[in-house]
């Protein structure tokens, strides 16, 4: 009986940590909203504080620790659901050629410049093109945070922030072989070799498992086998690049490639979306811990004279980078404040003996606590660049990219459902298709329908989907009970969506009419056309019909 007691004293003494950052994290995320600020202010804020009380040890544990690298994980993960190899290729352009420009102007800059102050050459250009790298959790939570993901600033963004984990694995293999005295060619060379197979084990994931895979777990009909089935694809794909020698982020964003492209992607995003957001403040809540309250008061002039210096040049940087690359003045102040922090793969290299050791310690300390705050500024910094763009632009500055919202969001399959899908597309507009039922929706595939397996009753999901960008929305799935209960959410989230749905009988339109919905009885005939034509009243368009007699081979080559 003693020993169970110690055992769990032990279990209770390694998770209190990660319970005690958990509640704080809380108050923190509630607090920076009532202030009207990013949560990320308040977790960085939050770590900060509690390295300040002197308590950052308390909190340096294993347990945090791997929650804080699997936020990262996931963030990367989501990130890469986003990177089918179709937009792989597309923005290669944006990926390889402005990411490599970006690395070269910011980090050679950098580099230049610790050149040009008498510092060891091998420390200039590791620590400079360090400097060049920008911080791939922050950045990407504050383009989620703030709808950007398909805008031009937060695509490019995101592609410069692919490109420069790729960097940050070269980086860390020089600083490796230099450690170990070994030929850097080599070093580079094997690197290179594991990130392309890498690169090709997605691929055949991608192309011949992810749909048998999911497939299977849809016909087992187990919610939490895809919760888990989710959660491996992101660990261990991680764990698998990592083991490789190659980043844990690498992994998780080739993993999250690795299902983009299946009808199941929207499903997954809503599982990992939960996890994401919470191991992703232990993350921030770490960079918090880890500036040195000590050094920030006895050295702050050279703390806060390198904090200023690497933003405002780091920005002035990436300003650059996107003039060269053709981009506008606007355009490129936003892209240009919005990385113009610094990275947490930097703290990783600044951290190693054998770069560490080739500077002066109190250079090095100074560096890390004003990359760590920087990454706490990243908000106040990006908002003002977004402000400085959106006075230059006659536009708004984020405006979407013409295209990518389809207006209507069609939930279920049924023939009602695919009804106003066929309009839609004789029509050329774009509709995104959704469906819970998984023979439903195996069968609309293979009739041609571009349609994803998703469950729109769970209100977690409709981020993922984008439910209250939509200006129609359509619910053919026959079932008015879930209507019934998501109705004053919905409300709440989609006020200015119209919402229509089709109800079995009379009964349930009353009742769905009551609720602000717009019902069509379809037991009555002709109920699908009259289905649709609401969908095209609500859109303002004039319904154009098919020829009698005609048919497309692809009915539906422009939907979402």
């Amino acid at each position: 009986m003693a020993g169970e007691a110690s055992d769990a004293h032990s279990v209770v003494a390694t998770i209190q940590p990660a319970i005690t950052l958990l509640g704080l994290g809380i108050a923190a995320a509630l607090g920076s909203r009532a202030l009207r600020l990013n949560p990320i202010v308040g977790y960085l804020g939050l770590g900060l504080g509690l390295a300040s009380l002197g308590t950052a040890a308390d909190f340096s544990g294993p347990v945090v620790a791997a929650m804080a690298e699997a936020g990262v994980m996931f963030l990367l993960f989501n990130l890469g659901l986003h990177f089918s190899l179709g937009r792989i290729r597309a923005e290669a352009g944006n990926i390889f050629g402005f990411g490599s420009l970006q690395m070269l102007v910011a980090g050679g800059g950098f580099a230049a410049l610790f050149w040009l102050m008498g510092l060891p050459p091998v420390f200039a250009v590791i620590a400079g093109f360090g400097m060049g790298l920008s911080s791939t959790a922050v950045v990407i939570g504050l383009v989620r945070e703030r709808g950007q993901e398909d805008c031009p600033v937060g695509r490019a963004a995101q592609s410069i922030l692919i490109f420069q984990d790729i960097a940050a694995i070269a980086l860390l293999v020089t600083a490796g072989a230099i450690a170990e005295g070994g030929a850097l060619g080599p070093a580079l060379g094997m690197a290179a070799a594991k990130a392309l197979a890498a690169f090709g084990i997605a691929v055949l994931f991608s192309r011949f498992l992810t749909e048998p895979l999911f497939g299977l777990i849809a016909r087992a009909g187990t919610t939490e086998v895809y919760t888990a089935t989710a959660l491996f694809i992101a660990l261990a794909a991680g764990w698998a690049t990592g083991q490789a020698g190659l980043s844990l982020t690498l992994g998780a964003f080739l993993g999250g490639m690795a299902v983009a492209d299946s009808r199941y992607r929207i499903l997954v995003q809503t599982e990992i979306d939960a996890f994401r957001g919470l191991f992703l403040s232990f993350f921030f809540i770490s960079v918090g811990l880890s500036i040195d309250p000590a050094l920030l008061v006895a050295d702050w002039v050279l703390v806060v004279g390198l904090t200023l210096g690497m933003v405002v040049l780091k920005c002035a940087f990436n300003m650059g980078a996107a003039l060269l690359n053709r981009w506008s003045v606007p355009g490129s102040i936003q892209l240009g404040f919005l990385l113009g922090q610094g990275s947490e793969f930097t703290l990783v290299l600044l951290a190693l003996p054998a770069v560490a050791g080739l500077a002066e310690p109190r250079l090095v300390s100074a560096m890390v606590t004003a990359i760590a705050i920087s990454l706490a500024v990243t908000p106040l910094v990006s908002n003002i660049g977004r402000k400085l763009a959106g006075r230059l632009r006659q536009g708004p500055p984020d405006a979407k990219l013409a295209g990518d919202d389809a207006p209507v969001l069609i939930i279920g399959l049924t023939p009602a459902g695919r009804a106003v899908a066929d309009a839609l597309a004789f029509n050329d507009i774009a509709y995104l298709a959704v469906d819970a039922d998984h023979d439903r929706f195996q069968m609309a595939l293979a009739d041609g329908y571009h349609a994803h397996s998703a469950n729109p009753a769970d209100p977690r999901s409709w981020d993922a989907i984008g439910i209250d960008r939509r200006q129609v929305l359509v619910i053919a799935t026959g079932d008015t009970a879930v209507s019934r209960e998501v109705t004053p959410l919905a409300q709440q989230r989609m006020p200015g969506v119209s919402r229509i749905i089709a109800v079995p009988g009379a009964d349930e339109a009353g009742e769905m009419a009551e609720l602000g919905l717009v019902p069509v009885d379809m037991s009555m005939s002709g109920g699908a056309e009259r289905l649709t034509d609401l969908v095209f009243a609500a859109l303002g368009r004039e319904r154009a019909l098919p020829v009698p007699g005609l048919a497309r081979d692809d009915p539906m080559p422009r939907a979402a």
